[in-house]
């Protein structure tokens, strides 16, 4: 088999989507109940194919999570962001884990996203957790967090895998947490909070740029009253309609990424969204998110059914998109 090294088409979509572009509130992000997954699963996956294929974007309730679990996760994340940032330091980013503050530069806007991020990459953290002096119980909370949220993920991708004719366990073994190449990506994010108008009017600054996802699938959690997220399908890619999905509790907002978009043969489209700064009268501080990444596994291949794109490894994959975000990383 011959894997591709081609530029990634990917990339020349993402560097046209800058624009401030217009806000809509037509389109609906359907919200998908998980509940009794194993009885209702046919119809759930019909539910989340149908929701994906239109805009690339739904939500899922019932999904088996506990708000409690999730409640500790974002207490866990807003203690680490609390540190000093010479502290935080001690763990720099290098390949997809670890701290970095202000440092994705996304292709869309060619300015530095207004946040910091600290990323968790199970097989990559050797030197990059804080000790249990710094923050008491807080690997173990993290990693306990991100094995359910990889659970969610391929519980919600065994459904894809169905649909597309792949065995059921097939997006399992490729996002496997067994393997040493396992890439799959727990993201805490702080996105700075702003004084009013010191953001306003200024083109081109975003707490997060446009962007299509480089996963398979995202699971983000957001914080009630936190809002900012804005999602675009592609069929408004030209004229730049924006919907804005706001934040509520026991609600995951998931979208396919560009991985799975390319085994589907683009039958799944990974849409564009950014997370805009607040405006005049709305919340100016601090917002915090949570986002799971089901990433493929360095060794795993990825290439549809109908063979549309050149097979590709996971590993190749994300060193170009992680080079396109992060170019001293």
């Amino acid at each position: 088999m011959t894997i591709t090294t081609a530029p990634l088409a990917e990339l020349a979509k993402e560097a046209r989507m800058g624009g401030e572009g217009t806000e809509s509130t037509r389109r609906e992000v359907r919200r998908i109940d998980l509940s009794d997954f194993a009885a209702r699963k046919r119809e759930i996956a019909e539910q989340l194919w149908s929701a994906a294929r239109d805009i690339g974007f739904f939500q899922v309730v019932n999904h088996g999570i506990a708000q409690s679990q999730i409640d500790g996760a974002f207490a866990a994340a807003e203690r680490f962001f609390a540190l000093p940032d010479d502290v935080k330091a001690q763990w720099p980013l290098r390949r997809n884990a670890g701290w970095e503050s202000k440092a994705q530069v996304r292709p869309s806007t060619r300015t530095p996203d207004q946040k910091e991020s600290y990323q968790i990459t199970v097989p990559r953290m050797q030197g990059l957790w804080p000790s249990e002096q710094e923050l008491p119980g807080f690997k173990q909370e993290v990693l306990a967090f991100e094995r359910e949220c990889w659970s969610l993920g391929m519980q919600i991708l065994s459904c894809f895998a169905w649909k597309l004719g792949f065995a059921e366990d097939f997006f399992d073994k490729a996002h496997d947490p067994a393997s040493p190449g396992y890439q799959s990506t727990l993201r805490m994010l702080h996105y700075f909070g702003v004084d009013e108008g010191s953001l306003q009017g200024q083109p081109g600054i975003w707490r997060a740029g446009a962007h299509t996802d480089y996963d398979s699938l995202t699971l983000l959690f957001q914080k009630k009253g936190q809002g900012g997220l804005q999602v675009l399908p592609g069929k408004e890619m030209e004229s730049q309609e924006w919907t804005s999905v706001e934040p509520d509790e026991g609600v995951i907002t998931c979208n396919i990424g560009d991985m799975l978009m390319r085994w589907s043969d683009d039958v799944l489209p990974s849409n564009f969204h950014r997370v805009r700064c607040p405006r005049p009268g709305e919340y100016m501080g601090p917002r915090y998110s949570l986002a799971f990444f089901c990433q493929a596994n360095e060794e795993a291949i990825i290439e549809g059914p109908l063979k549309k794109y050149p097979p590709i490894s996971g590993g190749d994959y994300l060193r170009e998109r992680i080079t396109a975000n992060f170019a001293k990383y």
